[in-house]
């Protein structure tokens, strides 16, 4: 009993099943052009997108580019302008801050080599400007006074003894005289000092100090009734002639920039006016808490215009030879690839993937796909590239062999309307009218439509592509539903085909309201 059961159960699914299957065959035979709407997974933010063949844009991945066909008065309408590529001598910049300080080698140091008191100070304040041979101060010093004194004794000795028949008594005499003296220049006293003592045979109390250099005295310790012991700094001398500046520059930088390239300055104090210099030593050695190391220029100012503590803007120009270059607003960038669109002339415009190498002003170093005197986009990117993605979805549905026909080629014309008008995201239905060019309705074709929304690589938004098959209702007329994903500015291609032969294309922008 229960095995005629079981039999009878599957004996009547299995004709249920029967049932289904031909009924839904019934119902597709009798929908020839059923609605197709496929949405194309839209790319993650940051996936790659294959690199296009140079010279002829097409792409193994993303989406796919093709030449676009522009008339001039379509390229004057849209803003289209046309630049060359050229080779030229190019420098890179690295723009960053400074400091000015004093040049080292330029230091001075005003010292006395024996022990006394400061009586008058003639130079009594920093940052004032000094020149060699100058008086600083004048001092009292014990030791040298007494130096004086036997100087001026084995001098009256010499005089007395010279007429001593004994020859060896006057040589002992000139030769004290000459320890004398020399003990005293030993001391640093100046010549002129020495030369007076000698002249006029009387000792000055105060002994006044001479500046051995020129410049600027940044600091001092010389003051009235100090005493002072040998090697005190009583004045330290810089010559702001030439200067210092420690600039910070990123250790990515570092590898470009060697010593003796040329620096450009410039100072909030004095508008419209700069320095030129070159780098004078890169220091070995990065912080750690701002990755950059100190790179010192030197500056020649001849004017003082430049003094110790001043902020600047400091350029490093980095020479990098002949380079082939083209205008930074000439290049497409999607996020993994540079995209030019090459003029092949005949009013085509075909996308060419390029490597770039680094950005100097408002041009891109090609290292890859263009070569000089080829012409390019340079502005308008964003409207080619979207009609090429177009031209691109155009060939989907055409014969392989053929391009998108030309303007005036066509053989039917194709009137399109969308409801609601204008769209909106989800669900829409898409009518075109399809007549030849008396305006007599042509049946029996296959009409095809894409939508297609362009990635927005800056707004991490990737693209989107929409294909749907309309079906013929009469009369020329074929529609049919399709799911927009996303509001946006939509590219809307459409294309009828009988026989292999694309008849006609309409191709129109639409703005789809609604959520993303």
């Amino acid at each position: 009993m229960k095995t005629n059961y079981r039999i009878g159960f599957f004996t009547a699914l299995a004709v249920n099943l029967l049932l289904l299957g031909a009924a839904g065959l019934l119902w597709w035979r009798s929908h020839p052009a059923a609605v197709a709407t496929v949405v194309s997974r839209a790319p993650a933010v940051g996936a790659s997108r294959a690199s296009a063949n140079a010279g002829s844009g097409g792409t193994a991945r993303g989406s796919p580019l093709a030449p676009v066909p522009v008339s001039a008065r379509q390229l004057q309408r849209i803003g289209v302008k046309i630049g060359a590529v050229r080779r030229k001598s190019v420098s890179d910049v690295i723009r960053t801050m400074g400091t000015v300080a004093v040049d080292e080698r330029g230091l001075a140091y005003v010292q006395v080599r024996f022990a006394g008191y400061i009586q008058k100070v003639f130079v009594d304040s920093t940052y004032q400007y000094v020149r060699r041979g100058q008086p600083l101060f004048t001092i009292y010093s014990p030791g040298i006074l007494a130096t004086e004194r036997e100087y001026l004794l084995a001098r009256e000795s010499q005089r007395r003894l010279a007429r001593s028949p004994d020859p060896a008594v006057a040589r002992d005499a000139a030769a004290l005289v000459d320890a004398a003296a020399e003990r005293l220049a030993l001391w640093g006293i100046p010549h002129r000092e020495i030369a007076q003592l000698r002249a006029t045979g009387r000792i000055r109390r105060d002994l006044v100090i001479d500046s051995a250099v020129s410049g600027y005295v940044i600091q001092r310790q010389a003051l009235p009734n100090a005493y002072v012991k040998p090697g005190t700094r009583l004045y330290t001398v810089a010559n702001l002639t030439p200067i210092w500046v420690f600039a910070h520059v990123f250790q990515n930088d570092l590898g470009r920039l060697k010593v003796g390239d040329r620096a450009r300055l410039t100072v909030d104090t004095y508008p419209g006016r700069h320095f030129t210099g070159r780098v004078d030593f890169i220091y070995p050695e990065i912080d750690a808490s701002t990755r950059t190391a100190r790179v010192r220029l030197r500056f020649a100012n001849p004017t003082l215009k430049l003094v110790p503590g001043m902020f600047v803007n400091v350029s490093l120009e980095i020479p990098m030879g002949e380079r082939v270059v083209i205008p930074a607003s000439g290049v497409l960038q999607t996020g993994t690839r540079a995209i030019v669109f090459v003029d092949q002339g005949e009013g085509y415009l075909a996308p060419r993937t390029v490597r770039l190498g680094a950005e100097v002003g408002n041009e891109y170093i090609v290292l890859e796909g263009l070569k000089p005197g080829e012409r390019i986009v340079t502005s308008a990117n964003f409207l080619i590239d979207s009609q090429s993605e177009l031209q691109a979805a155009l060939a989907g549905f055409a014969p392989p062999s053929a391009r998108p026909p030309a303007a005036g080629a066509a053989q039917a014309r194709l009137a399109v309307s969308l409801q609601p008008n204008p769209p909106r995201a989800g669900r829409n239905l898409i009518r075109a009218r399809l007549t030849d060019l008396k305006g007599e309705p042509l049946i029996g074709a296959q009409v095809s439509a894409t939508f297609l929304l362009p990635a927005m690589p800056a707004m991490g938004m990737a693209g989107r592509q929409v294909a749907v098959r309309l079906s013929a209702t009469g009369n020329g007329v074929y529609q049919g539903s399709v799911t927009l994903p996303a509001s946006g500015i939509w590219q809307v291609a459409v294309v009828a085909r009988k026989a292999g032969q694309v008849l006609a294309t309409h191709q129109l922008s639409v703005a789809a309201g609604g959520g993303m």
